[in-house]
């Protein structure tokens, strides 16, 4: 669980801002999401290789 503490004489807007910043920090959104549905181990190392050869070729393409 996340905790900001407001500041004396903070404004509400600035500590949503602090909050939204913490939450992307901690990616704690993201670990929901993955822990929505499961995911075999397989399936998990098949997708890390689609995006490394993907990566792979980005790089090659723009090192020219």
């Amino acid at each position: 669980m996340l905790i900001i503490k407001l500041k004396k004489g903070e404004q509400i807007t600035r500590a949503l801002k602090r909050y939204k910043q913490k939450v992307r920090n901690t990616k704690l959104i993201q670990s929901i999401r993955e822990q929505k549905e499961y995911i075999k181990p397989s399936m998990k190392k098949r997708k890390a290789k689609q995006k490394a050869i993907k990566t792979r070729k980005w790089r090659e393409a723009n090192a020219e």
